[in-house]
């Protein structure tokens, strides 16, 4: 009964110490967190965290992929980290599940992309400048193309290696560019086009 007291009381501090990292990458969270009916940890949805107040547009986070310092989906870079990704438009919750709105197709793919590679990331693991793409059949993400990139990292006296792992929703003729020359490449390619991080595939492929 301690133990669990104790196992509480860290999962309590690191949800907070972890809240200020993130905010110190991805600038001040949004006041309103969309909340899954069924928790993630029982087989559910995820919670959807908000950062409209850092790069222009709206950075959206997990937070329950690491609920214990150092431990969670881990990769060779991280020892612990969260998943985000982002979209060029700006934050509207009224307009979150409403897909005739530029927001609300934004929030639903990364929605969609965010649970899926959650539950991939406890059993993958899932390195910056790799790629992946979902199979054709898949509702929803069927055929898309991903990329990871290490956003941020942090290491302190209560985590070691804590980071974000982005996800860019790509081009598959960039994926195969990516696959053949390196990431990290393609990750060049599409800051230097003034594309990265943001998710929304309503432009021009750089590959």
């Amino acid at each position: 009964m301690a133990s669990d007291a104790a196992d509480n009381e860290l999962a309590d501090r690191w949800y907070e110490h972890k809240s200020r990292l993130m905010e110190a990458s991805l600038d001040k969270e949004h006041d309103m967190v969309m909340h899954a009916m069924i928790p993630y940890g029982i087989g559910g949805s995820l919670d959807l965290h908000y950062y409209p107040n850092g790069v222009p547009g709206t950075a959206i986070a997990t937070k329950e992929l690491a609920e214990l310092p150092n431990e969670g989906a881990s990769n060779d870079v991280y020892r612990s980290y969260e998943l985000v990704m982002f979209t060029k438009h700006r934050l509207d919750l009224d307009a979150a599940k409403d897909e005739s709105t530029d927001f609300g197709r934004a929030h639903s793919n990364i929605n969609a992309i965010l649970n899926l590679i959650a539950r991939y990331s406890e059993q993958a693991t899932l390195n910056p400048n790799e790629t992946c793409e979902f199979p054709a059949e898949m509702e929803l993400v069927g055929g898309k193309c991903l990329i990871f990139d290490g956003y941020a990292c942090h290491s302190d006296d209560l985590a070691e290696n804590f980071g974000l792992l982005a996800l860019t929703d790509i081009f598959r003729s960039e994926m195969e560019y990516a696959r053949k020359h390196n990431g990290a490449k393609l990750i060049e390619r599409l800051k230097a086009r003034g594309y990265y991080p943001y998710s929304d595939l309503d432009r021009e492929p750089v590959a």
